[in-house]
């Protein structure tokens, strides 16, 4: 395909990514506020979070094997359409419960377009080509992140948070009628298909009884206690039965056996921390800004636009430099060093901190995720078996999408559990600061009692100076949470195999494996022959070079 023909095939695909970007960031600075108006607390805030995050988690590894087993193009607008009407449904919601279903269904479609628009690309793109078309990706998602939050501010100040809700339709409408006019994908031998439903539901019992345990162990009861022996219990014995299930299972939802690919094992691990880094850092972060330094919906999408900027910078320029010269491995581990160095930095944020500082912080961060996300999917992809390009390319997101939906759950956690314990610290500030008000004083002291996410940004200067260092600190501890994992995710690409990139598409290795003399069709796959004897070539003066070389090493010395 030419480059024009890639473009064209690949617009369907960015703007169906576009619409899923879209549709989550535009209500990423407007959450505080939609907590707050369906008298949410924080738990509740968390759970907005973790029900895409987990539903996306669960979904990706089974779209991935409906997508080696059934037609990719067709799976891609259902899994747009699935998260458009979610999205649209979600905007209708009159309590956080309502709101964390819709939310999970919309995970669904998430988990959906995440795995399959990789898919699609191996089809058409080699991995080597395919470093600048990742940049493309990478800058979809940071227009989609930079541009959500603040048309989501925007609408949020002017017509309400509901309307962020619905604006992804239109978009949606023309990425359906883009993919099936431009995306055109060689067509598969027909399959009989096999669904593995009972390893879906082990993993989802497995993984959910985790989050849970992790959302209401020390609030709801102790960490130590009979609920939590039962929870985690559950999980564990969910986990083992599952891969009990996915060792006999005919067409096991996460094949076992792509475990024994180092490459796969080790870019899994990287995975799980740059998951936590970017679901922990986009969630988190838009509510430091609102809760911790006064700002609204707007500002706050403002405010996040340096870690966005490292994104997309390093996404675009790290992809192009992997094409130009086919090295990716010194990309991934200075990527992986940024991560470390982002989370780190960013544990240490006050209500106070100087915002230019918090802004380099957040762009290392944003940096290290850019360098690592896209491009631990195509060094996975290139020592893949083409017959498990989709369940291989889903298994990494799968892993990254777990990670983060445990990263928000536990930080989530740690922050609720953190300004619980700050508040009860400084009890007397806020009696102080409650005595000032006047008649307003009661009216505040029963908001907070309510134990509702409070609007810190609309609270009296006295009161909100308090509860913006509570907040700061909170968040900035749960922060600390991502380093273990970052510090993992380097030891991991430190020890990734330094594989050259194939030039071959997935398509092209298909056909390359189906036949030995298969692989002459194909210009990359002449290096894989091995040479089996001389040919002999007729020079211009019509003697065969090769049998006269040949003569010439059997002839005597002349008399």
């Amino acid at each position: 395909m030419t480059h024009r023909q890639v473009l064209e095939a690949l617009s369907g695909l960015l703007l169906g990514m576009f619409v899923s970007m879209l549709a989550s960031t535009v209500v990423s600075t407007s959450l505080p506020v939609i907590i707050h108006d369906l008298d949410g607390n924080q738990v509740a805030f968390t759970w907005v979070v973790t029900a895409t995050l987990l539903t996306t988690a669960i979904s990706t590894p089974i779209w991935g094997k409906l997508a080696d087993l059934t037609n990719r193009k067709v799976l891609y607008q259902l899994a747009i359409l699935i998260f458009v009407l979610a999205t649209a449904a979600a905007g209708f919601s009159q309590n956080p419960e309502m709101l964390i279903a819709f939310r999970a269904v919309q995970g669904i479609g998430a988990g959906g377009l995440a795995a399959l628009s990789q898919v699609l690309m191996a089809d058409i793109i080699s991995p080597r080509e395919r470093g600048r078309y990742m940049g493309l990706f990478g800058a979809v998602m940071a227009v989609a992140t930079i541009g959500g939050p603040l048309l989501g501010g925007v609408i949020t100040d002017a017509w309400g948070w509901r309307w962020n809700f619905f604006v992804a339709l239109p978009v949606a409408i023309i990425a359906l009628i883009l993919v099936q006019q431009t995306l055109h994908v060689p067509a598969r031998p027909k399959k009989k298909t096999s669904i593995d439903y009972l390893g879906i539901v082990l993993l989802s019992a497995a993984v959910s009884l985790l989050l849970v345990w992790v959302t209401l162990a020390g609030d709801s009861f102790e960490w130590w206690s009979l609920e939590t022996v039962l929870m985690v219990g559950g999980a564990v014995l969910g986990a083992v039965l599952f891969v009990l299930v996915e060792l006999r299972s005919r067409e096991p939802l996460v094949p076992l056996s792509l475990f024994r690919n180092r490459t796969f094992t080790l870019s899994v691990i990287a995975s799980i921390a740059t998951g936590i880094a970017m679901f922990g850092a986009s969630v988190f972060l838009s509510q430091y800004m609102q809760l911790a330094r006064g700002a609204t919906p707007t500002e706050a999408g403002v405010m996040t636009i340096p870690m966005i900027g490292g994104l997309l910078v390093a996404s675009i320029g790290v992809g192009a430099l992997i094409t130009r010269f086919g090295k990716w491995k010194a990309f991934l581990v200075l990527g992986a060093v940024f991560l470390i160095a982002g989370s780190v930095l960013l544990s240490t944020i006050h209500y106070d901190t100087d915002f230019t500082l918090v802004s380099i912080y957040m762009f290392l961060l944003g940096a290290g995720v850019g360098m690592t996300m896209q491009n631990l999917v195509l060094v996975v992809q290139n020592t893949t078996e083409p017959t498990q390009i989709g369940v291989a390319s889903s298994g990494v997101t799968f892993f990254r999408s777990l990670g983060g939906t445990i990263g928000v759950s536990v930080m989530g956690a740690a922050l609720a559990t953190r300004v619980t314990e700050l508040v009860g610290e400084r009890t007397d500030d806020i009696t102080a600061a409650l005595a000032t008000l006047g008649t307003e004083a009661q009216t505040w002291a029963a908001q907070l009692q309510s134990g509702t996410l409070p609007q810190v940004s609309a609270m009296p200067e006295a009161l909100r100076i308090v509860f913006e260092d509570i907040y700061a600190n909170g968040i900035s501890h749960s922060f600390l949470i991502a380093v273990p994992f970052a510090v993992l995710s380097l030891l991991a690409i430190v020890f990734l195999p330094n594989k050259p990139l194939t030039t071959m598409t997935t398509t092209e290795r298909l056909q390359a494996g189906e036949a030995d003399l298969a692989t002459v069709s194909v210009p990359a796959a002449m290096g894989t022959l091995t040479a089996t004897g001389s040919v002999p070539t007729v020079d211009a003066a019509g003697v065969a070079s090769g049998a006269a070389d040949a003569g010439r090493e059997h002839a005597g010395p002349k008399d």
